[in-house]
């Protein structure tokens, strides 16, 4: 089906790209260099190693220094284990079973570790994920294979746009009062649903709630649902809220955040429970105990020690079958039981649930979701639910080429406009004064959205205005070029301004321990960094640390603060904007406002795109534009 030789072809495309940079970052960088790139761990220490699955042995390591540096290991990741004594030689590559704070467990590909791994300084390095890429391909190849067939293909053929989906128009209503209209439209819409419904939740509609409650609603029907979405955060919020509800949430992966509740859901944790673990602790000790002994004999020795020492190998080998035995019973046990089990995209494809069907797969978050990597649940199910918001911002591509021919489309973006009779809109949201909602609603939710009555006209005081337009157009704020990216240090430094004077004022009405949370986002990263610094040299607002947080628009996507500043940046003659264009961009930068809501930037400049000059003309209707000149 071209439809799938297309989608394989991008992902050649993003491949290739994928690994070109990733061996541009290690084939030239020391260790220190490549720590400081997030994908080295070094130096650090053997905590502990065990026999595992396979005959294989896992490690268990610490990073010893630099402990807060950002990295980017996590569970199923590829990774190896090196000395730095001869790195190119001493080294063992494997997978990271587990990783949590300042450790991580690697699963190596050999049944020892090597006399190396005792001598000169050890480090773990990030390996190229082939392994993901490989999930995605096969997933792909396997639902072009499908497509074609009646009966397994029908689901594909609805996805693909061959087919209309189907909804039961018996299904009964259910009676949830605890949500709103929309919301239970959309939990009606999901359980009439034969093959697929669609949740587009703008911000602060209460998509997660919705989800778990449809989910309640559907394990009455099913049993065992896969619940799925392509970051381990999302992942976490849903398992933590569906387990609140009372249901038996499995999760496989490894959490991002590591807290008691969800670590108690996840595989080992369970395990670990499990009455039969006792006996498995028992068979492995006895195993590593052969080994020991069979290590005994060293390399001179005859017929007799050489036989001996087989037959303690041989032996460990049988204890190791017996254990993989007794764990994939206890594995088996605690699936079945499960009515939810939760991962990430490509973790659903997880040994532990490799081969399992479901009825219903719920993809979350399915506007961050390369398109790919949803093939891989789908293709155990019969129906698909998507939830997320295509109008915020897409995933990630490293390759522009791909992104450009389609890749950063995502399914839910093409099913939406494919299927409009599978959506429902959430239409009321919990998040944001109606000022500061209603220019995004119409832009780009037909102007349906509503602001529930309990945030409609919330401020910070009761004198304060919602919404800021600052124009600092005239005031020769120019921006400059700081290597690939972008500046404007006067309008930091009016922003800061701007902002100490509005603390001063916030300070007679609150006290410092329930000051309102502010966030001061930029689309650029030298802005950013640049608004860091001076938010360090800002005495009176460094006392309000804990509340305030500078970063980019795109790490701030699922958050929410009281007061939001946004840096636009952009000032030149030639109304260059870049990737300001990005409008969705915008629309995750300005939900995420509840009360306040300032936008500082250079009206000369942005008016060349309809977007902002009708954002500064719905500003001025609300009387909440301002040139820069008052204040300067």
């Amino acid at each position: 089906m071209d439809y799938f030789k297309n989608l394989l072809e991008l992902l050649r495309i993003e491949r290739e790209e994928d690994r070109k940079t990733y061996q541009q970052l290690t084939e030239t960088l020391s260790a220190a260099e490549r720590r400081a790139n997030g994908i080295t761990w070094y130096p650090v220490a053997i905590k502990g190693s065990e026999l595992s699955r396979g005959d294989y042995v896992t490690v268990e390591v610490e990073r010893t220094t630099h402990q807060d540096l950002v990295h980017q290991f996590r569970f199923g990741a590829s990774a190896a284990l090196f000395s730095n004594h001869d790195p190119k030689n001493d080294r063992v590559a494997g997978t990271v079973a587990y990783q949590g704070g300042n450790r991580l467990k690697i699963t190596l590909r050999t049944d020892e570790l090597q006399d190396w791994t005792r001598q000169g300084r050890l480090g773990i390095d990030l390996l190229f994920d082939d392994n993901s890429y490989d999930e995605m391909q096969n997933a792909i190849k396997l639902a072009s294979a499908l497509s074609e067939k009646p009966a397994e293909g029908n689901l594909i053929q609805v996805l693909t746009g061959e087919k209309a989906p189907v909804f039961n128009t018996e299904t009964a209503s259910v009676n949830l009062p605890s949500l709103n209209f929309s919301q239970q439209q959309a939990v009606h819409k999901i359980l009439s649903a034969e093959n697929l419904a669609i949740v587009h939740g703008p911000p602060g509609t209460g998509k997660t709630t919705t989800l778990v409650q449809a989910i309640k609603a559907l394990i009455a029907q099913e049993q065992q649902i896969l619940v799925v979405a392509p970051s381990n955060t999302a992942v976490d919020l849903l398992s933590e809220k569906l387990a609140d509800e009372g249901l038996n949430v499995l999760r496989v992966g490894n959490p991002a955040r590591v807290s008691e509740k969800l670590t108690a859901l996840t595989t080992d944790s369970k395990m670990a429970e499990h009455g039969l673990m006792k006996e498995v602790k028992k068979l492995k000790k006895q195993a590593s105990e052969y080994k020991n002994m069979a290590h005994q004999y060293k390399r001179n020795f005859g017929k007799a020690e050489r036989d001996q020492r087989k037959a303690l190998f041989q032996e460990a080998h049988q204890i190791m079958k017996e254990v993989d035995k007794t764990e994939q019973y206890i594995l088996d046990d605690l699936v079945s039981k499960a009515q939810v089990i939760t991962a990430t995209l490509v973790g659903a494809n997880h040994y532990t649930v490799r081969n399992l069907k479901f009825n219903t797969v719920v993809i979350d978050e399915a506007g961050q979701a390369l398109e790919p990597t949803c093939w891989i649940p789908i293709l155990k199910v019969r129906k698909v639910v998507l939830a997320g918001d295509h109008c915020q911002l897409p995933p990630t591509v490293k390759s522009s080429e791909a992104a450009r021919k389609g890749l950063s489309t995502t399914l839910l973006e093409k099913c939406v406009a494919l299927h409009p009779e599978a959506v429902i809109l959430l239409e009321e949201q919990y998040r944001m004064n109606e000022a500061i909602m209603a220019y995004p609603s119409t832009v780009f939710y037909q102007d349906k959205l509503k602001a529930n009555v309990s945030v409609a006209h919330r401020l910070l005081f009761s004198e304060d205005t919602p919404l800021n337009f600052i124009d600092t157009a005239g005031c020769g704020f120019d921006e400059k070029l700081e290597g690939t990216s972008t500046t404007n240090p006067e309008e930091a430094a009016f922003l800061f301004k701007h902002l100490t004077q509005l603390v001063a004022e916030l300070e007679t009405y609150y006290s410092a321990e329930n000051f309102p949370s502010i966030a001061i986002i930029s689309p650029y990263k030298a802005q950013v960094e640049l608004l860091k610094e001076k938010f360090k040299d800002s005495p009176e607002l460094q006392k309000y640390e804990s509340r305030i947080s500078v970063n980019t628009i795109d790490s701030f996507q699922g958050q929410e603060r009281d007061m939001v500043y946004i840096s636009l940046t952009r000032s030149n003659t030639t109304g260059e904007i870049g990737f300001l264009a990005d409008i969705r961009r915008m629309n995750v930068a300005m939900t995420r406002a509840r009360k306040k809501l300032v936008v500082i930037g250079d009206s000369a400049t942005l008016t060349k795109l309809t977007f902002y000059a009708d954002f500064i003309t719905y500003a001025e209707q609300r009387n909440a534009y301002q040139s820069a000149w008052e204040f300067v």
